[in-house]
């Protein structure tokens, strides 16, 4: 196989009394080896049931999915849960157990593998070797989480939102932890509900909703096909009081977009040098004040927005 994990027209069906959900609907996927993936998706887009089937944790309905160049139920799954390792959300660790002990335990569930001591260091965490667990910061157990799914050595590691209720400052060391990761050639697959950690961490994204990808390329490639790559925040309203309705800007050169969001009206632009003369041009003209503009690079949060019409850090 050439990729890490494919799938083909995969579906997965519920069935309770007389209603039918597809929460998976016809996805189709590829990642290839060694690079780091991202699986964005709203609250009931299929990402979460999309993920427990590639990590072998709920069967399909219909579909191929290859792991690895295996499948699940085929017979190899002993072999197949060798080469992958897996951070949950949120994982429940012994308290009374130190990070070293944490970690020889997690080892033993393996025929081959890091050392303990190995696993430990790759995120950071010698100094707490003889720690409890209990006493370990939430950024602390994340990482020892991480740890714990390294042990194993895989091929492939899922991150289901790793960084979930972190500080900042945690938040990064993992980041590094995940780059350093990417480095050495690890296959990485990461669901997050923040935009930046994707933009920052992930070669290629998906946004993933009604069980289907309906977007799939680098951050990049993403922010490109959005139309415009500047984003225009501004509030204002006609000195009537009357609140400027989104639709009055979208016949300005440059504007690709235009949203109502909570700081203001966004307009997305291929050219700010162009559009931010020809709105203020049509301000005066149709009497409407302004009470405030800003501009900055468009981004992945911007095109989940736009393809969805939420707020990826709101679900």
């Amino acid at each position: 196989m050439d990729a890490a994990i494919q799938c083909e027209n995969l579906t997965k069906r519920y069935v309770t009394g007389k209603k039918v959900v597809d929460a998976v609907n016809g996805l189709d996927l590829v990642v290839a080896y060694g690079e780091c993936f991202g699986l964005l998706g709203p609250n009931g887009a299929g990402k979460t049931t999309t993920v427990e089937i590639l990590e072998g944790l709920r069967e399909k309905t219909s579909g191929t999915v290859n792991v690895l160049g295996r499948q699940w139920g085929s017979g190899d799954d002993s072999l197949l849960r060798q080469q992958i390792g897996i951070t949950l959300q949120e994982t429940k660790l012994e308290e009374k157990l130190t990070v070293l002990e944490t970690l020889r335990m997690f080892r033993s569930f393996y025929a081959e593998g890091l050392q303990a001591e190995r696993a430990m260091k790759l995120v950071s965490l010698e100094e707490k070797a003889d720690s409890w667990v209990r006493d370990l910061s939430g950024g602390q157990k994340q990482r020892l989480a991480v740890a714990s799914a390294l042990v194993g050595d895989p091929k492939l590691l899922f991150l289901d939102e790793p960084t979930t209720g972190l500080d900042p400052q945690a938040r990064r060391q993992l980041w590094d932890v995940v780059n350093d990761l990417k480095a050495a050639g690890t296959t990485i697959l990461l669901t997050t509900h923040y935009m930046d950690e994707a933009e920052k961490l992930c070669d290629r994204v998906a946004i993933v909703d009604h069980g289907k990808i309906i977007e799939l390329g680098t951050p990049r490639e993403l922010i490109t096909r959005m139309g415009g790559e500047h984003i225009i925040v501004f509030e204002a309203k006609e000195n009537g009081g009357d609140t400027v309705t989104p639709e009055a800007f979208e016949n300005l050169p440059s504007v690709t977009t235009v949203t109502r969001e909570e700081q203001g009206i966004l307009l997305t632009v291929t050219e700010p040098h162009v559009a931010i003369p020809e709105l203020m041009d049509f301000l005066r003209r149709s009497d409407i004040a302004m009470s405030s503009l800003t501009t900055r690079h468009a981004n992945l949060e911007d095109v989940f927005v736009t393809l969805t019409g939420r707020h990826l850090s709101d679900e």
